[in-house]
């Protein structure tokens, strides 16, 4: 379930890249608000159409995503077995665990915002009034139901995308994702935590989905914008030269 294992992680995430098709460069939040633009008078074209999105890839060491082969190579992984949508649309009740997943789509993140919408004095405690600060947070997620497109379902941990690179490489690295987008095209969720005296926030948090079908992943030197391998389906790893 996203919300409880990434929370912490996204406070301090980067904005990532979004790429059209076109390469004209849109953050995420600006490339949704123009599909939602567009979903809403009545566009039919929106399915099919591709996207490519960066991922954020969080902290450095996150997840000791890193192996050293000790030959001038490395091998970077980035796990998927957790990576599971928990919205009620991804919701698979009927699902046998011996051989399917309860959450049908997974998700690659994206992008996270946070937006300060003031604050406001209260007295939550009583005698002890104090200031509440409104803070809203906007997740932004790719949302795929192909997972198992690339590699085959398996229960391991380590269950994902793998690419053998050269040495250090990873300390540049950044991971692209190709969509194809299936509808509903777009999908939104708000969850609300009202301030206490011991956290004196009002917190939203808006996660918003890009939804299709993945088709591809590449690993990209940020230096040069050189890929050093692509990952398709079909495909769970792939090697640079």
């Amino acid at each position: 379930m996203f919300h409880l294992r990434h929370h912490h992680l996204f406070l301090a995430a980067a904005a990532a890249t979004f790429l059209s098709a076109a390469s004209a460069q849109e953050r995420p939040a600006q490339q949704y608000a123009g599909l939602s633009a567009q979903l809403a008078a009545g566009e039919s074209g929106l399915p099919g159409r591709s996207i490519a999105l960066a991922v954020d890839l969080g902290p450095p060491d996150a997840e000791e995503r890193v192996t050293d082969l000790g030959n001038g190579r490395e091998v970077f992984r980035y796990r998927m077995a957790f990576n599971q949508i928990a919205e009620g649309w991804s919701w698979q009740p009927n699902a046998n665990p011996a051989v399917d997943d309860y959450y049908r789509f997974k998700f690659l993140p994206v992008q996270s915002e946070w937006v300060e919408r003031g604050e406001y004095a209260q007295e939550d405690k009583i005698g002890s009034p104090q200031l509440t600060h409104v803070r809203w947070r906007y997740d932004y997620f790719l949302a795929f139901d192909n997972l198992y497109a690339f590699y085959p379902r398996q229960v391991d941990d380590d269950a994902g995308f793998v690419a053998e690179l050269p040495a250090g490489s990873s300390a540049h690295l950044s991971l692209r994702a190709h969509l194809r987008l299936a509808p509903p095209v777009l999908s939104e969720s708000t969850t609300f935590w009202k301030a206490t005296h011991a956290h004196p926030d009002d917190f939203t948090l808006k996660k918003r989905y890009f939804v299709g079908a993945l088709t591809a992943l590449e690993f990209v030197d940020q230096r040069t914008g050189k890929i050093w391998c692509r990952i398709e389906p079909g495909q769970g790893r792939c090697q640079a030269p």
